[in-house]
């Protein structure tokens, strides 16, 4: 069965850049509505659970996503440098060179950050972990791959801010570059 337009599906990426522009606390219902064009009775039908169930559904989306095209390359691929030589790309692609905010990241600074703790913290904890297995499988021990995986996911989140701050976004490249030469097995 073909979805409608104005499903769910379709407003979840719109919903996404309102919280990435707004934050949750100031994601208001109007301004949802007015970026995916659903009127309140339409997003409370598509979301009963209102924005909490609103900012859940982004939640996913940005597992899924990261899921399929990070962590799981990072986990299965058999060349474990190829897979991080990706993770990097793909990291840049979707933060768009670093002009576009960590959604999970910015839920982690807000006052909502308990309604999602779980999900944030699982979002990191799957990064670093899948990263870890992917130097573990290039050959480096584990406490030293750990450590790199660790610093690596501080590294983006931490670049992401610098080069926002500093509006910059050559920065978040510089960042990115660096970390390939300190992450792929030469």
């Amino acid at each position: 069965m073909a979805k409608k337009p104005g499903s769910r599906e379709d407003a979840i990426p719109a919903i996404a850049e309102v919280f990435r522009e707004y934050g949750y606390e100031g994601a208001s219902l109007a301004l949802i509505g007015a970026r995916t064009g659903l009127g309140k009775g339409s997003l409370y039908h598509a979301f009963p659970g209102g924005k909490a169930e609103m900012a859940e559904a982004v939640l996913d989306a940005i597992g899924g996503w990261f899921e399929a095209r990070i962590y799981a390359p990072l986990r299965d691929d058999p060349d474990p440098g190829a897979a991080i030589r990706l993770m990097l790309s793909e990291t840049d692609a979707y933060f768009r060179s670093g002009r576009r905010v960590c959604l999970v990241g910015a839920f982690a600074l807000t006052e909502g950050r308990d309604g999602f703790a779980d999900r944030i913290g699982g979002y990191f904890r799957d990064w670093r972990e899948a990263l870890a297995q992917a130097l573990i499988r290039a050959g480096r021990p584990a406490a030293e791959a750990e450590s790199l995986a660790e610093d690596a996911v501080l590294a983006i989140q931490g670049g992401l801010v610098l080069a926002r701050a500093l509006d910059d976004p050559a920065l978040f490249g510089r960042m990115l570059a660096r970390l390939e030469e300190r992450l792929v097995p030469v």
